[in-house]
């Protein structure tokens, strides 16, 4: 019988979903309820996808292990921006909504610090 190989992630996308499943935790231990996460379209991803009261929230994460190079919410550049606007036009064709839109970034560093950045673009 052939050995059996498992697929394993690659370190960075393992860290990356961490990243997430703790912000995923984070805001809902601060009040925010869960629609979907990982919704993915041709204009890019939207990692979280939440509801503050009557508020639809589009969740950028971004983890960075240091400051070295700028800070894990600095990573979120125009372009990016862009791209999850793009992406939440999208999301809202498939999924109406008759809401506000807020867009937040959870930013976490590598020495466990969580910062949650509301309206940040």
């Amino acid at each position: 019988m052939p050995p059996i190989f498992f697929k394993t992630k690659a370190p960075h996308l393992a860290q990356g979903e961490t990243a997430e499943d703790t912000a995923h935790h984070y805001l809902i231990r601060q009040g925010l309820k869960p629609l979907q996460r990982n919704f993915r379209c041709q204009q890019g991803e939207l990692d979280l996808i939440m509801r503050d009261q009557n508020i639809l929230v589009i969740v950028e994460v971004r983890f960075r292990k240091s400051d070295r190079y700028g800070s894990a919410a600095e990573s979120v550049t125009p372009a990016k921006q862009s791209r999850i606007i793009a992406a939440t036009q999208v999301y809202l064709t498939q999924q109406p909504q008759d809401r506000p839109i807020r867009f937040d970034v959870v930013a976490l560093s590598g020495d466990g610090r969580i910062a949650w950045i509301k309206n940040a673009f």
